[in-house]
């Protein structure tokens, strides 16, 4: 990332706001100023804070903190690596996820190949896209574009995949692309241009409202990062905002909260911008050979002995 023009910062950990991502925070108190706190989510409203102020190339590896499920791939505690970049969008992260990818690999074994498990997984450029409704039609041969919302409904229940009854058609089409195309994306693969209800903070796809410049690199059937076209609309990115902090008062505890401060800087300014989270663990544990991200944490959550 440094030779590459990138200045390494470091954000917040401690938040008056959470945001960045869909998912419930850890929370706190601040006695001196009588005030609850975060543990942040992600940096990426910091991040591009500072793109709003003149940084053009930042990043950081960061620990963040969700209060959500303990499985072979997930731990509340990981590390990330946030990256944004003014003057570029979606397709220059995926260029920049293939130098990572490839530069780790490289420096390792001296290969663009490496052995996992049974497998063989190859990171030479270019990794193949595939747009997210593409994905379903190749692995689950359901064409959504050919379904209405109740056809999708249909084809959640007969594959018994839970969803909420008032889910919108883009949430239905994802819910389908995580339960049956997921595993099959062994070989490192982006997927691209998801629907636009999957986050609020994405800029729309160029030719096509329903969707957002939004990707997935997926490795070994994990999801390894999430990237955009970043949305720098001001008025847009208000009134998102306040659809997912009403969801949030609503009980939905994944929704992003309104954060004001975040929506002024964007009133400022913020050139197009790239944007770019990594998992660094998950990254490990394939360069490790490890089974589970316990493996390559010092310390993983575990459930308390009884007494």
């Amino acid at each position: 990332m440094n030779s590459k023009g990138y200045l390494e910062v470091k954000t917040p950990v401690l938040q008056p706001i959470y945001g960045g991502a869909n998912a419930r925070p850890f929370k706190s108190h601040l006695n001196s100023l009588n005030t609850t706190v975060y543990l942040r989510i992600s940096n990426e409203l910091y991040l591009k804070r500072l793109i709003v102020g003149g940084y053009e190339k930042v990043y950081e590896i960061s620990e963040d903190f969700r209060n959500e499920g303990i499985d072979r791939t997930h731990n509340p505690e990981f590390t990330m690596l946030e990256s944004y970049q003014a003057y570029a969008d979606y397709n220059d992260m995926m260029s920049l996820v293939e130098d990572i990818y490839l530069f780790v690999t490289k420096k390792i074994f001296n290969s663009t190949k490496i052995k996992y498990q049974d497998k063989e997984l190859d990171f030479k450029k270019p990794w193949p896209r595939l747009t997210m409704v593409d994905s379903i039609k190749k692995y689950a041969n359901i064409d959504v574009n050919k379904l209405n919302d109740e056809d999708l409904q249909d084809e959640l229940k007969s594959n018994k995949i839970q969803f909420e009854e008032d889910s919108p058609r883009g949430i239905l089409i994802q819910h389908l692309f995580e339960e049956l195309v997921e595993p099959h994306l062994i070989q490192p693969v982006f997927i691209i241009d998801h629907p636009k209800e999957t986050t609020p903070l994405c800029k729309e796809k160029r030719g096509n409202p329903d969707l957002i410049e939004r990707f997935e690199p997926f490795i070994n059937g994990w999801e390894v990062g999430n990237a955009y076209s970043e949305l720098n609309n001001a008025l847009i990115q208000r009134k998102l905002l306040e659809e997912q902090a009403s969801k949030l008062k609503k009980g939905d505890e994944e929704a992003n909260p309104m954060d004001e401060d975040f929506v002024r800087s964007l009133e400022i300014g913020m050139p197009p911008t790239g944007g770019l989270g990594l998992g660094i663990d998950r990254m490990i544990m394939l360069f490790t050979n490890s089974q589970s991200i316990r493996d390559v944490i010092f310390f993983p959550f575990m459930r308390p002995e009884n007494d």
